[in-house]
């Protein structure tokens, strides 16, 4: 419990500024209406390389001695450590090795291997990666910097609660995510030794939430199975070295269900025009479950690496959950004219149809029936009930089934 020293942090606050950009605190007047706080969102979305994961790699590669560094270096990682990792072996001139799943999205292959590292797949999931990684260091004497659970990593992702609290020195809440552990280890031990006052809550996926488990069975524990969108924080064993820093620093867990995380990833691109990971996103959804008291909270958006074809998924889904896309059924008698008459009820509520599916052979008499499915583009729950509620009353009772995009 030593190591975590305010020495080492001011230490790596200094070193890591040398790489990793000072992303200022961005005051959220939506955010602060909503949850009746006054929320400050720290931007990691927007390092060099996406995320904050530079911070602890480029800490790391620093304290290793010059022979450790140039027998070159070896990670695995299926994102945002990679990325770090490999800029940080860049900025300091030394080989890297990084071992991704075949899984790994083609994009953050790429990206990894414009910093110069030497991208390997393997496996298809991060634990067939990490133990290639391993016999890659046994191999070629390669020195392994780990995603997490290394307390020099933690401590360089500590320095985020520096720049927080020196830009908002009254700070009360300090929401952070948490996978394996290590950007919530440096933020609450660095926090609590900068002013024991502030609350520090981690935040999980509902489907991953392998530290609360652990914190409540006093140990670390590793989960069977993990299943959310939020694959930064995908985590089954957070890191025994960081667990009784957490134990001792953390105040809270909140956990997040992958509904809210596709929720606040509208919320971040309507009104902040962020791209903010499903990870990233978890702190901005563990607002609203916060007591509203006019408390500083600051919420870490932890990256914003995210592929395109995700993104499209994420923002479909959202607009489905928040019934500002909705698909209704109808029967209508196969007549010249049924389809503009429907269409008109639509368009007399303001209603925008973006898909229709007719079916004329729903019935054998199709004189006395055709389905047609229309999905429907509305500004909400209540302007959905008022398009619903005129097709009724027109006499085509209307049937809400699965969005059809």
């Amino acid at each position: 419990m030593e190591q975590l020293t305010i020495e080492k942090f001011e230490e790596a606050y200094n070193i890591v500024r040398q790489a990793a950009a000072e992303t200022k605190l961005v005051y959220s007047d939506y955010f602060s209406e909503q949850t009746g706080n006054k929320v400050y969102l720290k931007p990691e979305n927007m390092q060099v390389t996406g995320a904050y994961k530079i911070r602890g790699a480029y800490y790391k590669i620093s304290t290793l001695t010059e022979e450790e560094r140039n027998k070159g270096l070896v990670t695995a990682s299926a994102g945002n450590h990679a990325q770090g990792v490999a800029y940080a072996a860049k900025k300091f001139g030394v080989r890297a090795v990084i071992v991704m799943p075949t899984t790994t999205p083609l994009i953050k292959v790429n990206r990894t291997k414009s910093y110069g590292a030497e991208v390997v797949l393997k496996g298809d999931v991060y634990d067939d990666a990490c133990e290639y990684a391993k016999e890659l260091e046994a191999k070629e004497g390669l020195t392994f910097i780990h995603p997490f659970n290394d307390l020099t990593v933690a401590t360089g992702q500590g320095t985020i609660a520096m720049e927080i609290v020196k830009e908002l020195p009254l700070v009360d809440y300090i929401l952070v995510p948490i996978g394996g552990g290590g950007l919530a280890t440096g933020v609450s031990t660095l926090a609590k030794l900068l002013n024991p006052k502030i609350k520090v809550i981690g935040v999980e996926p509902e489907g991953a939430a392998c530290m609360k488990a652990s914190l409540q069975e006093g140990h670390v524990v590793t989960l069977p199975t993990v299943n959310t969108i939020a694959d930064g924080t995908a985590v089954k064993t957070p890191g025994d070295k960081l667990f009784p820093y957490l134990q001792k620093n953390l105040d809270d867990i909140i956990t997040i269900s992958d509904a809210e995380i596709i929720g606040s990833f509208l919320d971040m691109v309507e009104n902040h025009k962020m791209i903010v990971e499903n990870s990233g996103l978890l702190t901005v959804a563990a607002l609203k479950h916060l007591k509203p008291e006019g408390k500083k909270v600051a919420s870490i958006l932890s990256g914003g690496n995210m592929d395109v074809i995700t993104m499209s998924s994420v923002i479909q889904h959202g607009l489905i959950l928040r019934d500002r896309i909705f698909t209704v059924s109808v029967l209508l008698p196969d007549r010249a004219g049924e389809l503009a008459r429907v269409a008109a009820v639509i368009a007399e509520q303001q209603g925008n149809v973006i898909k229709l599916d007719h079916n004329q052979f729903f019935s054998t008499n199709r004189n006395a029936a055709v389905e047609l499915k229309i999905t429907v583009e509305a500004f909400g729950t209540e302007h959905k009930e008022k398009i619903v509620k005129a097709l009724k009353d027109k006499g085509y009772k209307p049937k809400l089934t699965h969005a059809n995009l």
